[in-house]
């Protein structure tokens, strides 16, 4: 469908043909090489041109014209298949105005041929709309009830035999089910893959050292089109029919597309669920919409929305162009992908101290939303996909996520452009950056210093199982920041009344309680102290090894890597996490300021008594390794954890074959797996009272 508002009015025959080639070249990467340059909307406006041009210039246009080609020549390497019905592609539209323009030609012409389906003049059109699939046709031949031939649609009038490969694709049936099929039936659909099997295959991929793919469709076409059978049964490919090429007259034929389309249902072809007739264009329009919201979170990519006249002999009465069928069309989404440029790649600094790079682009429309930034998400990421300062980038966004660099357009860069590295410090605080071991992400060490690490550090400090400040909830800490009057956590400490009372809805006795609280806070232990300051991989059971074994915190802060991991759950990724953040000076400080804030705990053999008096040796759960998963109905797991340490003993986080017991709630996963698999005793919540009371030696 030509689209007006592209100006082509100084474009000369030479530009005209040019373009031709361009389009053609594209069309053979695309169809042909399954490894397309340029994103399907640069695509789309390069065919528009094309066809304001020919409008423009109808005696230029010959056969050569892509405008008068469907798809591509097929691939020398496949066994040649004519279709006996022509295998043509769908017009395209790509708004609501052209869409209803559509509509509007196809209720003019169907009163004009006075056919039945218009002939009162004031009835709407039905319509069969279905998900347009991102993937690649193909083409079924049944005969006496079995798959005996499957090509892909080639240049429309002769299409590759792919056979071989489609014989182990699981949702395609070799023989129909049923009975009372045509003695031939040709089927037509979309191979493709989805969202999940791609990830999967790109995992194996880059494993192998060999390229990802960019898109599903590459990834089917790719697979689909492999002269090795075995490597397309290795792939997870899927099929949705859609439509219909020969059929012998010699059985019952709907006269309607829903009525075939479950007579093909029945017969064992899988057909998209999704699908629905539409009356008139609201209905049309409403589906359009309902779709659109459901794009991101369908299982396979879908570019679009198909309408299909839903009445055979109204097809039949519209006929084709050269190239299209009258009776149908396809309404585009929005693009998803477009092309631009990479102006410079910035680093945030998240909540968490991680490093995120994000690309600067020229302003581009995705998706109707123009974007300038896009996640390239980590090092490795950026490398893989081998992007660099200055290259044309593709930038794909799906619904509301963030948009994300998809991949460079190697064939325009334009010179050796350097490889991109993370920066050695944090572009907040300065402090020194590390990169997390076996993992792909590039972290801050600045810990309570960094302001980006800010908010999420002070709501971990004050939290009721660090320090349990009451009161202090993320919007008062919020406004604390806002305002100056916190920055670390010793800051807290030096909070007074008169300040306090200068936030937004603060009174005076809720001034004072929070006071009180952080007065209150002030002794605590050295667990939930070492706890309270955030350092990575350090959680509550790490922090109370950690309380055991060094008495106090000079001691801590001077321990050595083999210190640390000679403790029960500490490795040496651990260690090395602790080691890093007491080696940074602003840490130190912060530190030193809370203990001459006042902060302090029971001494090492106070907290020695207190544990031997709650637990004898005699009890069953002393010297015992649990591991505790799933949700109670009764106590959170940290308070069941506090319970079995005060009975003398050890929660840890994770199941080995160490572990004595696993105590298991409702929703419990792989820990319960793991357990059964080791041998490992499992209580279950329904057993844990009668355990308990049997352990205190009480009765139930």
């Amino acid at each position: 469908m030509t689209n007006n508002t592209v100006d082509v009015k100084d474009y000369s025959q030479q530009d005209y043909q040019q373009l031709c080639a361009t389009i053609l070249q594209h069309n053979k990467a695309y169809y042909q090489l399954d490894n397309p340059t340029i994103t399907d909307a640069e695509y789309d406006l390069l065919y528009q041109q094309l066809l304001a041009i020919e409008a423009r210039h109808p005696d230029w246009v010959n056969q050569d014209s892509p405008s008068q080609q469907v798809g591509f020549k097929r691939h020398q390497a496949f066994s040649p298949v004519s279709h006996s019905v022509p295998m043509l592609s769908l017009d395209n539209s790509f708004d609501d105005q052209a869409l209803m323009a559509f509509y509007q030609r196809v209720y003019d012409r169907l009163v004009q041929i006075q056919h039945a389906l218009v002939a009162s003049g004031d009835l709407e059109i039905t319509f069969f709309a279905e998900p347009k699939l991102d993937g690649l046709a193909l083409s079924l031949r049944y005969e006496a009830g079995r798959l005996v031939r499957a090509a892909t649609r080639g240049d429309g009038e002769t299409g590759e035999d792919v056979t071989h490969n489609v014989l182990t694709i699981a949702d395609i049936p070799k023989r129909l089910h049923g009975d009372n099929w045509p003695a031939v039936l040709e089927v037509r659909g979309e191979v493709f893959m989805t969202k999940a099997s791609l990830a999967s295959l790109n995992a194996q991929q880059l494993a192998k050292g060999d390229k990802a793919f960019a898109n599903p469709r590459n990834a089917a076409a790719g697979s689909l089109r492999q002269l090795d059978a075995k490597i397309t049964a290795q792939r997870t490919l899927s099929f949705f029919c859609y439509g219909w090429g020969e059929v012998s007259d010699d059985t019952y034929w709907p006269q309607d597309y829903p009525g075939v389309m479950d007579l093909l249902a029945q017969w064992g072809l899988p057909i998209n669920p999704l699908g629905q007739a539409v009356i008139g264009p609201v209905g049309m329009t409403d589906y359009y919409l309902e779709l659109s919201e459901q794009r991101a979170k369908l299982a396979y990519e879908i570019d679009g929305i198909v309408y299909k006249l839903a009445d055979l002999s109204a097809q039949k009465a519209l006929g084709f162009t050269a190239k299209f069928p009258r009776w149908a069309i396809a309404r585009k989404f929005p693009a998803q992908e477009v092309t631009t440029d990479l102006l410079g790649i910035d680093i945030q600094v998240g909540r968490t101290g991680a490093l995120t790079p994000v690309a600067r682009l020229t302003p581009v429309s995705v998706g109707g939303v123009l974007v300038s930034n896009a996640t390239l998400h980590n090092l490795d990421e950026i490398r893989r996909k081998d992007i660099r300062i200055g290259d044309k980038v593709i930038v794909r966004r799906a619904g509301d996520v963030i948009p994300e660099v998809v991949a460079s357009v190697i064939e325009h860069r334009k010179e050796d452009l350097p490889l991109f590295d993370m920066p050695q410090s944090c572009p907040v605080c300065n402090s020194a950056v590390f990169k997390d071991p076996d993992k792909a992400v590039y972290r801050c060490s600045g810990g309570l210093y960094c302001p980006a690490q800010q908010q999420r550090a002070l709501e971990h400090f004050v939290s009721r199982k660090a320090m349990d400040i009451q009161g202090l909830g993320a919007k008062l800490i919020t406004q604390l920041v806002t305002s100056g009057l916190v920055s670390h956590p010793d800051d807290f400490y030096r909070l007074t009344l008169d300040s306090l009372l200068k936030l937004d809805r603060m009174a005076e006795k809720s001034a004072q309680n929070l006071l009180k609280a952080i007065m209150a806070s002030k002794h605590t232990t050295f667990a939930r102290f070492i706890f309270a300051l955030g350092i990575p991989e350090v959680g509550e059971v790490t922090a109370k090894n950690l309380a055991k074994i060094f008495g106090t915190m000079d001691e801590l802060m001077a321990a050595d890597r083999s210190q640390l991991v000679a403790i029960d759950d500490i490795g040496p990724v651990v260690a090395e996490q602790i080691r890093r953040f007491f080696a940074q000076s602003h840490n130190q400080e912060v530190i030193r300021e809370l203990t001459k804030a006042g902060i302090h705990w029971p001494s090492p053999s106070q907290d020695i008594t207190e544990s031997t008096d709650q637990a004898t040796d005699n009890h069953p759960f002393a010297n015992k390794t649990l591991v505790i998963t799933g949700s109670f109905a009764e106590l959170s797991r940290s308070e069941l954890a506090e319970h079995f340490e005060s009975l003398g003993a050890k929660v840890t986080s994770s199941v080995s074959k160490n572990t004595d017991f696993l105590i298991a709630g409702d929703k419990a996963g792989s820990k319960l797996t793991k357990a059964v698999a080791l041998g490992i005793p499992v209580i279950t919540a329904d057993e844990l009272t009668r355990v308990l009371g049997a352990a205190d030696g009480s009765t139930t």
